[in-house]
């Protein structure tokens, strides 16, 4: 029976070993930390369960094929809820939107604001189901290995304008300001800036649109543990607290994998660790490592978060389960997130507040919340975040109390930061980056991280830094294309 290693235990990780057991090859994942997740990771305090990292989950249908090819049904496992609104987005001059999956309550809202971009819409709308259908239906889990293949999609990309960036898109079709931030905003749940991503990612309104917008019962941690038990019910292995610290090579393949010291033998080997780490740390031995390496590490990367976890002794049912809080600049707040150099002012939020859809995740009578502010890499701005980043957490806390949680301050239960440095450090991400590669045009499909190395021929990638990119839809994608590739790479003939 073929072995592969898994490096990682994200959502890209655990979707090719559940593919790969499936398939029967014996798998095994190796993750560093206490928990399996990657950046879906769960820290508990005090009866609170929080979500380290993606909240949202868009395209069910994703997971179900996931289980549905073990034979297994995704219910069985974890039950997802609906969330409505999709999204409450909110600015300081008092204006409110509720993002919602309903065309006449849509309707009603856009015409509120301006009564011509209610057509604008709805071309804006079609336009983003032929993204979903082009950009991710066709081609989200087909593996771009050779440039033949980029060219092959050249003429659709082309006539979906895929140069223009997903705000210039969505301005072509919507007048209103605030509606085209409420259209363009979502291209930075992926790690793109609105003003520079390709247009390619608009598909992600016709995504939800789609599919809606979902949470599992007991948090985005109970998803991945339903994951954990499909691959042990197939066979496969998880082993915790096992960091990976070099990819053992010989004669231009891979042979295994160095975990505490143990050398083990495997006959395929993938990442779902950062692809920078990957190459320079795990085969940092190897030309082919630094090489690449030093190339990925020079590339656009995107920008980083700064999270705040925090529980109240009081509910406040007035705040809704995904409330995007828009500061008083857009394009130039975003151009100092990605560029630097310092820590911009003012700030844009997400604030997650779970226990409006699973109030299991906090002790009766409180509520959990984790509130994110995107924030420069590492490399970007030269920020003390050990200084900065208590600094950072009392200003964003103190602006929520004003302006959304009244009583905050008083009715603070539990509180810890995640900053860019806990990126760097506890997920191995380069500069701190929270979504790898940033999603411009040249660095997506064929010019991204390919999911089979180009000169090793049985080690390949997933996750963010890999097509199709970041996102869950999008590691859940990459994870089909690798498997893919990988399986049928084992049933050659040796």
């Amino acid at each position: 029976m073929m072995r592969a290693a898994v490096i990682g235990s994200g959502f890209g990780g655990l979707s090719l070993a559940i593919r790969l057991q499936s398939a029967g090859i014996q798998t095994t994942v190796f993750e560093a930390r206490d928990l399996e997740g990657g950046r879906a990771y769960v820290f508990k305090d005090k009866g609170y369960t929080f979500d380290a990292g993606p909240t949202v989950i868009t395209d069910p249908s994703a997971l179900e094929e996931l289980f549905e090819a073990s034979g297994r049904k995704l219910s069985d496992y974890v039950e997802l809820l609906p969330v409505a609104p999709f999204y409450r987005l909110c600015w300081e001059d008092g204006d409110v939107f509720d993002y919602v999956n309903d065309q006449d309550e849509l309707d009603r809202q856009i015409v509120a604001r301006n009564p011509a971009d209610k057509e604008g819409y709805r071309k804006f709308l079609a336009y983003s189901q032929d993204l979903l259908k082009e950009g991710y239906l066709k081609l989200g889990a087909v593996p771009f290995l050779d440039f033949a293949s980029m060219v092959k999609a050249a003429p659709e990309l082309m006539r979906l304008q895929a140069w223009r960036s997903v705000y210039d898109k969505v301005a072509s079709y919507i007048q209103d300001e605030h509606l085209r931030q409420a259209f363009s905003f979502h291209s930075l749940l992926v790690g793109g800036n609105p003003f520079a991503t390709s247009s390619i990612y608009a598909l992600i309104h016709a995504l939800e649109r789609r599919w809606g917008v979902w949470f599992p019962r007991g948090g985005t941690g109970a998803l991945i543990q339903a994951m954990v038990r499909l691959l042990k019910d197939l066979g496969g292995e998880v082993r915790l607290n096992s960091p990976v610290e070099r990819i053992t090579m010989a004669n231009g393949r891979a042979t295994g994998v160095v975990v505490n010291g143990e050398a083990l033998a495997f006959d395929m080997v993938a990442s779902n660790a950062d692809v920078v780490h990957t190459y320079q740390r795990l085969l940092g031995q190897e030309p082919r490592g630094q090489k690449e390496g030093a190339k990925l590490a020079s590339r656009r990367h995107s920008m980083s978060l700064f999270v705040i976890y925090f529980g109240l002794k009081r509910v406040h049912p007035e705040v809704r389960h995904h409330t995007v809080l828009f500061g008083p600049r857009y394009r130039e707040l975003i151009a100092e997130i990605f560029k630097g150099p310092d820590l911009p002012d003012d700030f844009s939020l997400y604030l997650h507040a779970p226990t409006r859809t699973d109030p299991s995740l906090a002790p009766e009578g409180c509520d959990a919340f984790y509130v994110l502010a995107p924030v420069p890499h590492l490399a970007s701005a030269d920020i003390d975040w050990a200084v900065e980043g208590p600094r950072y957490r009392d200003r964003i806390l103190a602006y929520l109390e004003e302006r959304y949680i009244p009583g905050l301050t008083a009715d603070l239960d539990t509180c810890r930061i995640f900053t860019p440095v806990d990126f760097r450090d506890q997920l191995n991400a380069h500069q701190g980056s929270a979504f790898s590669l940033e999603p411009i045009l040249t660095q997506s499909a064929w010019f991204r991280v390919h999911n089979r190395d180009d000169q090793i021929p049985n080690l390949y990638f997933v996750g963010a830094g890999t097509h199709p990119g970041a996102g869950v839809p999008g590691v859940v994608g990459s994870a089909k294309a690798t498997a893919a590739l990988m399986i049928e790479d084992a049933r050659q003939p040796a």
